[in-house]
């Protein structure tokens, strides 16, 4: 009996030691440490401060291996030519570029007229012959090249119709679809001058059985606004289609909190219409707006889900969002001089891929090519390393280094009358 009293307390002393190195196990595991000089590759298991917890949340913790972080660089076009640069040819908004049969098709808004724009602010005085704002008075043309440097223009895909179809004053801002071997073109059509009461035009869709038209206007207002009182009720501009899950995913823009009382409060959204057919009916994600950051829409297939550029408006802009489900979206990374209004070349835009490849190259515009009272825009490439097949390490740098002078041509303006601001 003796002996087994002995061997009772021995037992319970073992357990209170292995208790007792448990717990000091896991207070060293959960106890501060330093965090380690080779950055690890996943979150460690000790307490972090609130932006090293962050950094495991992108997709690299190091930028320079983050799949989704690119830096941006740009090639003025050759074949376009833009009368001198006095304002009365303008091009901008240039779609998603499609390769078919070894040549690459394009499709933009074009605008040649007599004068240039007046001015959204000024849209009552604008006539027949002169525009309101750059994409006033405007119509689709494509243009092709074989290396996406060179372009040569071809003429008009989208005509303004007679008046009053939609888009007798302006037919603007395309992007194209392929699907079940049609092509149809996706725009905005203005049937009164931009700035009159906002940028109030439906979305409208054409169709051809070549790239090069000819095109058949299908329907008018594919993408309804929405109900007096919610964000979109004048807008759905910028229309961007790519295939994902078996269905037609377009998404598009809306500014909002302006027009008419209000000009300088806006805010922007992007929302999501899905559809199983190109001429719908699309119904709108219950959750719109999907994104409430950046300005023209730029979408594209990522991996399992898709991808976005994010560039000017909002509280998240310039920066690449991923959405596994392609419509909660997440900072993927954060972008220097991202392309306005891009047009990505993404071969399996409309191969309802399951492994999105991402993006190399694309069209976007700049929007003040011109000198004052000469307004226009030009179109221009991109190239970026935001692809799974591609890795070109002079991308992922992350410093942008300007000389002096880009800066200081900014100016104070108006800011240097206000010295209590100082």
């Amino acid at each position: 009996m003796h002996v087994f009293k002995i061997s009772l307390t021995s037992w319970l002393l073992v357990l209170l030691l292995v208790s007792c190195k448990e717990a000091v196990d896991q207070n060293e595991s959960t106890a501060h440490q330093v965090f380690p000089h080779k950055l690890p590759e996943e979150r460690p298991g000790f307490p972090l401060s609130t932006a090293s917890e962050r950094m495991f949340d992108y997709p690299a913790p190091r930028v320079q291996d983050n799949e989704l972080f690119s830096q941006f660089k740009y090639t003025r076009l050759k074949g376009f030519d833009y009368n001198g640069g006095d304002g009365t040819i303008s091009r901008r908004d240039p779609s998603r570029p499609i390769k078919v049969d070894g040549k690459y098709y394009v499709y933009y808004t074009r605008r040649h007229t007599k004068v240039p724009p007046i001015g959204w602010s000024n849209a009552a005085q604008a006539t027949d012959e002169i525009p309101s704002t750059d994409w006033d008075l405007a119509e689709v043309w494509y243009a092709t090249s074989e290396d996406g440097f060179v372009w040569e223009e071809q003429g008009v895909a989208i005509k303004r119709p007679d008046k009053p179809n939609p888009g007798w004053r302006s037919v603007c801002t395309p992007d194209i679809l392929i699907w079940k071997g049609k092509y149809y073109l996706y725009y905005q059509a203005f049937n009164e001058p931009s700035g009159l009461r906002g940028d109030w035009c439906p979305v409208s869709v054409s169709s051809a059985d070549s790239p090069a038209g000819p095109w058949t206007h299908e329907a008018s207002e594919v993408i309804p606004f929405g109900k007096k009182g919610a964000w979109d009720q004048d807008a759905t501009h910028d229309p961007q289609p790519i295939v994902y899950d078996g269905k037609i995913y377009l998404y598009y823009k809306a500014a909002y909190n302006k027009w008419p009382d209000i000009r300088d409060k806006y805010a922007v959204g992007h929302g999501l219409a899905i559809a199983e057919d190109p001429l719908g009916p699309f119904e709108k994600h219950p959750l719109n707006p999907v994104m409430t950051s950046g300005h023209e829409t730029t979408y594209f297939p990522f991996k399992s889900g898709v991808a976005t550029i994010v560039i000017k408006d909002g509280n998240e802009r310039e920066t690449i969002q991923y959405a596994p489900d392609g419509v909660n979206f997440e900072i993927a990374s954060v972008i220097s001089l991202p392309p306005i209004a891009a047009g990505p070349y993404t071969p399996d835009a409309f191969t309802d891929t399951k492994e999105g490849r991402g993006i190399r190259w694309g069209l976007s515009h700049f929007i003040n090519a011109g000198s004052k009272g000469k307004q226009h825009s030009i179109i221009a490439r991109f190239d970026c390393d935001l692809s799974l097949d591609y890795h070109e390490p002079g991308f992922k740098k992350t410093g942008v280094w300007h000389k002096p002078e880009v800066y200081f041509k900014q100016g104070l303006g108006n800011l240097r009358e206000h010295p209590e601001g100082r």
